[in-house]
């Protein structure tokens, strides 16, 4: 994270530069069938990220700490969790890494009828003493009137009024081609433009991807600077889904 702002005395408004990362590590299994968090731990390394949305994390159980601390012990990050639900008698959900301090964290239910649970995590983390980034990691399902209606309610909880300062959603939205929650999510919420900043921007499945299911939306003072694809021999191997990085520039 990168301080590119004036202080309040010169009248302008203060920037922060900062890097997040959203990365779907499907239970820290690879394509070749083997689980292991510290390669997913080394591909997230190597993004360099300030902060990492993570979704489908195996959380702790009674027998183990869970892949959320063994991630963040390795990385040396912070993390915070929003389970949704259990895994084999274990915490399953979405998982924020943060270099940052996290000065708040909710849970909010996205759940749809008999559907797998799902749900929005919200993560607001201090990027300096006095301003607050607002992060959403979500992880949509799999049917059309569940994202539909997991859409909207996302676009409402960030498209608040007593919500001030930048908010930025990301994750997987498992929306094969542009459908009902792209267009309600956009209509409410600037969008990341993959095309401008990217040639390869399909995501699913890592090894050989064909589609693109991650994305990122954004509300208030945020500047897209750069954008990545992360297409590692390790991360196309690491999961089924492939790292999606952005560098943002935040006003206050």
């Amino acid at each position: 994270m990168s301080q590119d702002g004036h202080g309040p005395s010169t009248g302008l408004r203060r920037t922060r530069t900062v890097r997040v990362a959203t990365y779907n590590v499907h239970r820290c299994r690879g394509m070749d069938a083997r689980t292991s968090a510290q390669r997913i731990a080394s591909v997230i390394a190597g993004l360099d990220a300030d902060v990492v949305a993570l979704q489908e994390v195996v959380g702790a159980s009674a027998r183990r700490p869970g892949q959320a601390a063994e991630l963040g012990a390795a990385l040396g990050m912070g993390w915070v969790m929003a389970p949704t639900r259990h895994y084999r008698g274990a915490l399953f959900g979405n998982v924020v890494l943060t270099r940052l301090p996290v000065r708040q964290h909710v849970q909010h239910d996205l759940s749809w009828k008999t559907c797998e649970p799902r749900g929005a995590q919200r993560v607001d983390i201090a990027v300096d003493d006095h301003q607050v980034l607002h992060l959403y990691n979500v992880h949509f399902g799999t049917s059309l009137g569940e994202r539909r209606v997991q859409a909207d309610k996302v676009a409402t909880l960030v498209d608040d009024a007593r919500t001030h300062g930048p908010s930025v959603v990301l994750g997987d939205f498992n929306e094969w081609a542009r459908g009902l929650a792209t267009d309600i999510l956009s209509a409410r919420l600037e969008s990341v433009d993959l095309t401008r900043h990217l040639r390869r921007r399909r995501t699913y499945p890592g090894f050989f991807p064909v589609l693109h299911l991650d994305h990122i939306y954004f509300r208030g003072g945020v500047e897209v600077l750069h954008v990545e694809l992360v297409r590692t021999r390790q991360s196309l191997i690491a999961s089924d889904h492939l790292p999606l990085v952005a560098d943002l520039r935040l006003s206050f």
